[in-house]
C-alpha cells in the first residue's frame, strides 16, 4: 500500500489536471458568457471562429476584431467522512483566461478568420498540510489553442466552415510525498510542455423569420507528454529510489464536443437561445505512466479514471435597452463527467449550477465593450478516491468577471 501510495501521489494528478479538472474553461467571449455561454447559433463576430466557424461567413462586419479576458476566483472545501471534524479548503490563484479574434470577410460569401484562446486551463492550491496532500498540494495548468478558420456562405441561409486548430499545453504541480527525513516530508514537482493538432467545424442556419440553428464539433486532441521533468526532494537515504532528475510519458485526450445550438429574435430588441453541449468524456478511462528511470518504488503504472460522457444545457438572452446599451443574462447546468470511485482532489469537479450576466456598452457603430460575471456552485457530494481510500465532502464556488472590447470596421 505504501508503495502504490507514493507512485500515485506522484503522477495521478499530472495527467488528470491536464483536462482542467474534468471541466472545459468555456470562457470564450464576453457576449456569450453574459447569456449562458450560449454561441453555437449565433453569428455576433469573429468569436463563431470558436463558437461555430459556420458564423464566421454571416458576420454583418467586413472586419470584426476581439479580445477579452477573465478572471476566476474559486475555491473548494473538503470535509472528512464522519465521525471526523477534519475540514480544509483551497487557497487558489487567480486564473486568468483570455481570447484573442479576428474575422474578415475576403469577398461577400467568403470569410477567414483566427481564433487564439485558452479552453483548458486551472490553478488548484490546497491549505498547507491539508490530508490529501499526498494526491494533490498545488497545481498551474493552461492549454492555449490556436485557430485558422475558413468560412463559406452557401445562399442567403446557409454557411458552413472548419478551422485547423493547434493546442499547446503545459502543467507544474506540486505534491507532498509520504516519507519523512531531516527536513520534514518528501515532495515532488512535475512540469512539462506538450502538443497536438486537432480541427473545429461547424453549419449556421439563419432562418428568414428570426430563427437561427447550428452545429458544431470540435475534434478530440490527443496531448502526449512524451519528456515531462520530474523533480525529487527526499531524503538522502531514498536519494537511490527517487533519482532526483527523472521524466516520464503519459497520454492523454482533450475530449471531442459536440454543440447544438438554437436562438430566436422575439422582437427587433429580444433574443432568447438554448444551447446542448455534449462532451465526450468517455476517452478518459485510464492513465499509463512510463518512466524514463524505474525503481522499485517507481515501476510503471495503470491507473483507471472511468470518465463518462456529459450533456450541458445551456438557456440565454440578450435585450438591447438602447442603442447604446445591450443586457444579457442566462444559466446552465454542468454535470460532472467524474466516476465517483475515483474521485480525486486534484480535479475536484462537481456538478455545476451557473448563473450569468452581462452587458455591451456600443458607443458608436465601432466599438463595443463587453463585460460579464459568472456564478458557479458546485453541488455539495460525498465522493471517494479508492485507490487511497480517501473520501470526503466536497463543495465549490466559483466568480467570474470579465472584460473585452470588440472592433467592428
Amino acid at each position: 500500500m505504501r508503495k502504490r501510495m507514493i507512485i500515485s501521489a506522484i503522477f495521478l494528478a499530472a495527467a488528470t489536471s491536464l483536462m482542467a479538472g474534468g471541466y472545459q474553461v468555456s470562457l470564450h467571449g464576453q457576449k456569450q458568457i453574459g447569456m449562458g455561454l450560449i454561441g453555437t447559433s449565433l453569428s455576433l463576430d469573429a468569436s463563431s471562429a470558436f463558437y461555430n466557424p459556420g458564423g464566421l461567413a454571416m458576420m454583418s462586419d467586413r472586419l470584426s476584431l476581439m479580445a477579452g479576458g477573465s478572471a476566476i476566483f474559486a475555491n473548494t472545501a473538503f470535509r472528512m467522512e464522519q465521525p471526523s471534524l477534519y475540514h480544509a479548503s483551497t487557497d487558489n490563484p487567480m486564473g486568468t483566461p483570455f481570447y484573442v479574434y479576428a474575422g474578415y470577410m475576403v469577398t461577400d460569401r467568403l470569410a477567414a478568420g483566427l481564433a487564439v484562446n485558452t479552453p483548458y486551463g486551472n490553478s488548484l492550491a490546497w491549505e498547507d498540510g491539508w490530508a490529501g496532500r499526498f494526491l494533490i498540494q498545488e497545481i498551474s495548468l493552461r492549454a492555449i489553442t490556436i485557430q485558422p478558420t475558413i468560412a463559406y456562405q452557401i445562399n442567403d441561409f446557409l454557411s458552413v466552415g472548419a478551422g485547423f486548430v493547434y493546442a499547446l499545453g503545459s502543467v507544474d504541480l506540486t505534491r507532498a510525498l509520504p516519507v519523512q527525513g531531516p527536513e520534514g516530508e518528501g515532495s515532488v514537482n512535475i512540469s512539462g510542455n506538450t502538443g497536438n493538432f486537432g480541427f473545429n467545424a461547424g453549419v449556421l442556419y439563419a432562418g428568414p423569420t428570426g430563427l437561427n440553428i447550428g452545429v458544431s464539433y470540435r475534434s478530440k486532441i490527443e496531448m502526449e507528454l512524451d519528456d515531462a521533468d520530474a523533480s525529487f526532494t527526499v531524503p538522502s537515504s531514498l536519494s537511490h529510489l527517487f533519482p532526483a532528475e527523472n521524466r516520464v510519458a503519459v497520454m492523454l485526450p482533450l475530449p471531442a464536443n459536440l454543440d447544438f445550438g438554437l436562438s430566436y429574435q422575439v422582437t427587433r430588441d429580444l433574443m432568447v437561445g438554448m444551447a446542448l453541449n455534449y462532451v465526450f468524456w468517455d476517452a478518459y478511462k485510464e492513465l499509463n505512466f512510463n518512466f524514463e528511470t524505474n525503481t522499485p518504488s517507481l515501476p510503471d503504472s495503470s491507473n483507471p479514471r472511468e470518465y463518462s460522457n456529459t450533456l450541458i444545457f445551456r438557456l440565454g438572452g440578450q435585450y438591447r435597452a438602447s442603442e447604446t446599451l445591450y443586457l444579457r443574462a442566462g444559466g446552465y447546468y454542468d454535470p460532472s463527467p467524474v466516476n465517483e470511485r475515483f474521485f480525486s482532489p486534484e480535479t475536484p469537479s462537481l456538478d455545476n449550477l451557473a448563473f450569468t450576466g452581462g452587458l455591451s456598452f456600443v458607443p458608436n457603430k465601432m466599438i463595443s465593450i463587453d463585460a460579464s460575471l459568472l456564478y458557479i456552485i458546485g453541488l455539495e457530494n460525498d465522493v471517494t478516491y479508492e485507490p487511497e481510500n480517501f473520501g470526503g465532502t466536497y463543495t465549490s464556488r466559483v466568480i467570474i468577471p470579465g472584460i473585452g472590447i470588440t472592433v467592428s470596421l
